[in-house]
């Protein structure tokens, strides 16, 4: 299953504020009631889905990120590959959808993109044991794109203020329920050109893992957010690209680069 958020160019109030949860069924979407990650049924209302605009499907109470998870992607960063997983926290304040403009901020002369595997939880999770399935716990998986201000992340050693500016984590465009993520290409194109191109499998830690040993840190509620890290290829936008992100099995998501507006 497909779902999605959205708001219908139909509705009285096109903002975030009106949006409704769907399935996405082809070129349809059907409402549901309900949350995708809680008790839902679907609705008798559908829509075109070139007559509805996407929003990030995931609202998550706080989304967890994964550093240096692909061995050639720290070391194109002068990095050494973490023993175990380096975890880091995006605020949810930073999401944004399909479409939606990321904005280069004042502060940094470097942004760069990070293209990523995103799980969404669809359980709570806390303290899960090496007998226990870690992805019974997923709802499914989305496309993130982990924006971050290099030159900031560097100067303040910690991650918080590169990786946390407003528009610095679009998520879309839906998520997908039925996908093995064991093995499966990520990849980022700027302006049509491929950038960033690798599997899954190539993770340091995989998604089972990574999922089991966060929950043993902090519990992870019902639509938390996971970023499982960035294959190598990490490289700069600047106001006026176009990046794509894509995850094989789910789709493409797509988000422009503007300069802060005056």
């Amino acid at each position: 299953m497909k779902f999605c958020r959205f708001v219908s160019s139909d509705s009285a109030d096109a903002s975030s504020d009106s949006a409704l949860h769907g399935l996405m069924e082809g070129d349809q979407i059907r409402e549901i009631s309900g949350l995708p990650w809680s008790s839902w049924s679907p609705g008798s209302r559908s829509w075109a889905l070139a007559d509805v605009r996407l929003l990030a499907p995931a609202q998550p109470g706080k989304i967890v990120c994964v550093g240096r998870n692909y061995a050639a992607h720290a070391a194109e960063l002068g990095n050494e590959v973490p023993k175990e997983p380096l975890i880091f926290l995006k605020p949810p304040s930073a999401i944004v959808g399909p479409g939606e403009p990321i904005v280069v901020p004042p502060q940094s002369q470097k942004v760069e993109y990070e293209g990523e595997l995103g799980v969404v939880i669809g359980k709570r999770c806390s303290r899960l044991q090496d007998t226990e399935d870690a992805l019974a716990h997923v709802l499914g998986y989305t496309c993130l794109n982990d924006v971050t201000a290099r030159d900031l992340q560097k100067s303040d050693v910690q991650f918080t203020r590169a990786k946390g500016f407003d528009t610095f984590c679009p998520v879309g465009p839906h998520i997908e329920t039925e996908l093995n993520p064991s093995d499966v290409l990520v990849e980022t194109r700027v302006n049509g050109v491929l950038r960033q191109s690798g599997r899954t499998s190539l993770m340091v830690f995989p998604v089972t893992f990574i999922v089991r040993w966060i929950s043993n840190m902090m519990t992870l509620f019902p639509g938390d957010l996971i970023a499982t890290g960035t294959p190598a290829g990490v490289g700069p936008l600047v106001a006026g690209d176009t990046v794509e992100v894509s995850v094989a099995g789910v789709g493409v998501l797509r988000n422009p680069v503007q300069a802060p507006q005056t």
